[in-house]
């Protein structure tokens, strides 16, 4: 358990050291219990299917969240995904750094789209969802830039998904930037407390 003491059990079904802070740091006291997930066939499915971007985000946090809710019935489980998209292309995390150069590149000088999606389950029942998207343009910054950037970076812009960390230096790759804080970081906190609030697990 982690954080100061909550109404109700709260699971993270989420191994995102990145959303575990956001929570901390809102005073939730919660255990992480990471629901294993083929994520990339499920990736593929969907884009066979033709489901959106937004849609596959859901689909993996609500696949994530039904997992451990089935483990762990009495439990609110919140389950949590990220999609990127740009010009209709899905990223994912890059694998290592010479992957990491060649995504931003791939993005360098273009705007793309964080799909960030949060659910609650109990007993293996959908409580409640949502998705919201922020929009982020990279600046068209220069190969020597690149280079510093990826040199100086550590390990864990590689667990995110568009290979930056806003809130470090990664802020310095972008001229723009549309959308919630929280959201970007992968994780709608503002709205996932507020249905917390109405669950009577938070104070009003």
């Amino acid at each position: 358990m982690t954080g100061p003491a909550a109404s109700a059990d709260i699971v993270l079904a989420s191994a995102s050291s990145a959303r575990a802070a956001l929570l901390k740091g809102a005073g939730l006291s919660f255990a992480v219990t990471p629901a294993r997930v083929d994520e990339a066939t499920v990736k593929e499915s969907f884009q066979a299917d033709g489901v959106s971007t937004a849609d596959a985000a859901a689909g993996l946090a609500d696949l994530k969240a039904r997992k451990i809710s089935m483990q762990q019935p009495v439990a609110l489980v919140i389950g949590a995904d990220q999609m990127l998209d740009c010009n209709g292309v899905w990223f994912d995390k890059p694998p290592d750094r010479d992957h990491l150069v060649g995504q931003l590149m791939s993005l360098r000088g273009k705007t793309h789209r964080l799909h960030s999606a949060v659910c609650l389950y109990q007993g293996g029942e959908r409580l409640w969802g949502t998705v919201e998207t922020a929009a982020l343009t990279m600046r068209s910054f220069s190969d020597g830039f690149l280079r510093d950037y990826v040199d100086a970076a550590d390990d864990a812009v590689l667990e995110s998904v568009g290979g930056y960390r806003l809130e470090g230096r990664g802020a310095q790759l972008f001229s723009r930037i549309d959308g919630d804080y929280f959201t970007i970081l992968g994780l709608p906190l503002l709205s996932l407390l507020d249905f917390l609030r109405q669950r009577g697990v938070l104070q009003t």
